[in-house]
């Protein structure tokens, strides 16, 4: 009698979180992201532009390839390169290059889908003017922050400040979170969370630009609750774009988050007014 087969054994369960995400893979590519960050910030303030440039290219073709489940077809080529030259534009020659580059982008993209005939043109040209103002438009005041004379901490401000409405809303609604905020949309954000996410926001609102930045407290106190609320609106426009296209993530090219849009969209949303009120109120 032949022996008995040795039963394989079974692979240790990825441990998910009850907000549905893989917590070591999330954790261990933030803080891969979190270094280079601050590396470059550190070693060569145009070194950050390097990244934001790689965030550009990959943002866009990440939504080319999500609208592409919908039978929407952006302009990739010219809108990868137009973003680029927005964002370097930014950070060079300030706002108006910006608002100039973004025009021309959005003409010549509108010119480049000619060549696909007249079928499906005002959903395709629609689409990637809408990429164009998502992704490389917001991510050029980002570019503008670090224009400022202490643009590094500027960066710094802004992140801290975004990522602590992600981090107080997450904590807050996993371990409290009962009433949604946005069923239909997003299903696991709770006003439990929004709240989590608000406080979180003023705190590091008003350290980072009082201890950091040198200005009033109040305006730090004015950026937190901006940031809550227009970080809560980018993540629930993504999350209402991924519902329409059919899909979870918009990639799985980050362990443990999905896609680099589903990362950036509260970032996106935060930048325009971080930039304005820190421009204005601190470096004014």
């Amino acid at each position: 009698m032949p022996p008995l087969a040795t039963p394989a054994t079974a692979a240790p369960p990825v441990k998910v979180s009850r907000a549905g995400r893989n917590l070591p893979a999330a954790i261990g590519s933030g803080v891969v992201l979190g270094v280079a960050i601050v590396g470059s910030l550190v070693l060569w303030k145009p070194a950050f532009m390097l990244i934001v440039v790689a965030a550009v290219i990959i943002a866009v073709w990440e939504l080319g390839h999500a609208f592409a489940t919908g039978d929407i077809r952006i302009t990739r080529e010219p809108v990868m390169a137009g973003g680029v030259v927005m964002v370097l534009a930014a950070y060079f020659f300030g706002a108006p290059a910006l608002v100039t580059a973004t025009a021309v982008t959005a003409l010549v993209s509108m010119l480049w889908r000619l060549r696909g005939g007249v079928a499906g043109y005002v959903m395709d040209a629609t689409a990637s003017v809408f990429t164009l103002v998502y992704v490389p438009f917001l991510g050029g005041f980002v570019a503008l922050l670090l224009a400022e004379d202490r643009g590094q901490l500027a960066i710094v401000t802004f992140i801290l400040v975004t990522i602590a409405s992600d981090i107080g809303g997450y904590v807050v609604g996993v371990m409290i979170g009962k009433h949604p905020m946005a069923p239909v949309i997003s299903p696991k954000k709770s006003w439990e969370g929004f709240a989590g996410s608000a406080f979180s926001c003023v705190v590091v609102g008003w350290l980072t630009v009082d201890y950091l930045l040198d200005g009033d407290w109040w305006v730090g106190v004015l950026l937190g609750l901006t940031a809550v609320v227009m970080a809560t609106l980018g993540d629930l426009c993504e999350s209402v774009m991924k519902r329409d296209l059919g899909i979870k993530d918009m990639s799985q090219i980050i362990p443990g988050h999905g896609g680099l849009m589903d990362r950036l969209d509260s970032l996106l949303a935060t930048a325009a007014p971080t930039w304005l009120l820190l421009h204005y109120l601190v470096f004014s």
